[in-house]
């Protein structure tokens, strides 16, 4: 890879973290070869396998990893390579440049979450890593502090110029973050784009509901001006302004879809009933999953679930635009890119 950021995104035990810990030498995998600017770090057929203080590495992990005895000064300067001279007065560089020299004397119990994972960053970086390797960097904060991080992290990200991965189970975490996504599923990459191009046309039902779109397949056919898909179990076909046929997947984007107690008449061509399964809070508004044919996920506004009185059980009807029901070849592999729609907030 080159100077970019690249993420890995899968459920736990699909060999995220497994694939970090072969490339910064703390996993010998059986088989394999791991190359960096034509420097090889890992080749099993040479018998190759460079130790990992030799791989100019840096690898923050998930809960920071800092030690509980030593101060953050202390932290940082353990990080320092060991040929440099001055290696406090390094450290103390690094924590001016993270904006953490005012915590320089604190063990890391006393510091915030957000404190934490700068600190855990800016060890990483006083390695001078060639690549920095990032595991779940976000996944132990909560939702103000990884805001605030996120932030940061991204504009760290592009200061350092490094080749980067980093890996996460929420695609959400890596929005803003990653140049591509790859889609890990039982140890095998089985999607690899941007983010925009998982979200605008996964090639399978679970990349969709890691990315947080819907995803179904049918059979497309010309209806008048509108394309039509069918599939078994459906209770009614799905309409499209988009032209196909044969066999396709669709894609509709979770805040495109109303609900309502009965079906809207107009220009929401699809409805499909069912009841509410789950409703899951996302700030100011929620993820609705509904048990219909085919099961529908929309996002709509809190104000909205509390006037329809939302819960599990409750029958509802979702239903979207036509021009809101966007097909894709179900063989595609790596769709065209085209413009992500603003979500309404």
């Amino acid at each position: 890879m080159g100077r970019e950021t690249l993420a890995l995104v899968g459920p736990s035990g699909s060999g995220k973290t497994t694939i970090l810990r072969a490339i910064a030498g703390l996993f010998r995998p059986d088989h394999g070869r791991i190359v960096h600017a034509d420097r090889v770090l890992l080749d099993t057929g040479r018998g190759l396998n460079l130790p990992p203080e030799g791989r100019r590495v840096g690898m923050v992990y998930q809960d920071g990893a800092l030690f509980p005895f030593l101060s953050v000064l202390g932290n940082v300067a353990y990080g320092v390579r060991a040929d440099r001279r001055g290696r406090s007065d390094r450290a103390r560089q690094i924590l001016e440049l993270f904006g953490i020299a005012h915590v320089a004397t604190a063990r890391p119990s006393r510091l915030s979450g957000g404190e934490r994972q700068r600190v855990a960053l800016a060890r990483a970086m006083a390695t001078d890593p060639e690549i920095l390797l990032l595991d779940e960097p976000l996944s132990a904060l909560d939702a103000v502090t990884k805001g605030e991080v996120a932030a940061e992290l991204e504009s760290r990200l592009q200061e350092f110029g490094l080749p980067t991965i980093l890996v996460s189970h929420d695609f959400q975490d890596v929005l803003g973050l990653a140049t591509r996504v790859a889609v890990l599923q039982d140890g095998r990459i089985v999607q690899i784009g941007s983010p925009t191009e998982l979200v605008e046309a996964p090639t399978s039902a679970f990349v969709a509901s890691l990315a947080g779109v819907n995803y179904f397949a049918g059979t497309a056919v010309a209806r008048g001006n509108l394309t039509e898909v069918r599939a078994q179990g459906w209770a009614r076909p799905i309409l499209s302004t988009d032209d196909a046929a044969g066999s396709v997947g669709i894609v509709v984007y979770p805040w495109e879809i109303s609900l309502a107690a009965e079906a809207p008449e107009g220009s929401a061509l699809n409805a499909v009933p069912g009841s509410v399964r789950r409703v899951t809070p996302m700030g100011n508004r929620a993820r609705v999953s509904v048990d219909g044919r085919p099961s529908i996920v929309a996002e709509i506004t809190e104000e909205s679930v509390r006037h329809l009185g939302l819960a599990p059980g409750v029958p509802v009807v979702a239903s979207w635009k036509a021009t809101a029901t966007r097909l894709v070849p179900a063989s595609r592999t790596m769709p065209d890119n085209r413009e992500m729609p603003r979500r309404r907030w």
